[in-house]
């Protein structure tokens, strides 16, 4: 890759439950090979993934979690429901597992640009299920990154990374190649996909009502999957 561009898809509407999400990015997308970037949040609500605080009732380790991290019981309930596990709670924050894999704060549940002023947003079943359904409407010669924002061990800040992808390798393993002064390298692997999200991320600011990022310039197309992208627990230092 020697240059990319990346623009917003314009004229989305507003997404809810049940909305064509799908054929609403494809008649947007412009032709020729890409990769969309679409932010989880639009993808989670078309899919309905909304919980109501009111219809919630928190559980006894809901409310003392809330306790600990100084949140709403009823959010934290949500946040359980979604987590195979928690790993840390703070004032402010819970760190989970969700059932996908993902270690995130308060398992992806989010309450910013939600529907309502009590309603949750909860991250996609199987976001590697809507990359592939958005893909589908797109064509062939494009992939797709679902992206969410995330926070990084020893790093402040927050950055998209990618939670779900269709018709993209998301690593890039440069193992056995070799770089400029011809040694060879051994162990060098880029998160392809994250870095696409982040960079997509600088154009979809949170008020900015941009969730699809088109992206074109990308050279690794193929397959793969959000396991790629998870490292196994035995070899992570961070838990």
């Amino acid at each position: 890759m020697n240059e990319l561009r990346l623009r917003p898809l314009e004229g989305l509407p507003e997404i809810g439950p049940g909305d064509d999400l799908p054929g609403l990015l494809a008649a947007a997308a412009p032709p020729g090979p890409g990769v969309l970037v679409v932010a989880q949040k639009v993808v989670s609500k078309a899919e309905g993934r909304l919980v109501a605080l009111s219809a919630v009732e928190p559980s006894p380790r809901a409310r003392e979690l809330a306790a600990r991290a100084d949140k709403d019981p009823r959010h934290v309930q949500v946040v359980l429901d979604a987590s195979r596990s928690v790993l840390r709670v703070a004032p402010g924050v819970i760190i989970c597992e969700t059932h996908h894999g993902l270690i995130c704060a308060n398992a992806g549940v989010d309450m910013s640009n939600a529907p309502g002023d009590e309603v949750a947003v909860l991250l996609p079943v199987d976001p590697d299920a809507s990359a592939r359904r958005i893909r589908e409407r797109l064509g062939p010669g494009r992939a797709v990154v679902i992206s969410d924002t995330f926070g990084r061990p020893w790093r402040e800040g927050l950055v998209d990374v990618a939670i779900g992808v269709a018709g993209l390798a998301p690593l890039r393993d440069y193992a056995g190649e070799t770089d400029r002064r011809g040694r060879p390298l051994q162990v060098t692997v880029m998160a392809r996909a994250d870095q696409l999200a982040a960079a997509a991320g600088i154009l979809m600011e949170k008020n900015a009502g941009r969730p699809a990022i088109w992206i074109e310039g990308v050279d690794t197309f193929g397959d793969g999957s959000l396991a790629d992208l998870l490292r196994d627990p035995e070899r992570d230092l961070f838990r």
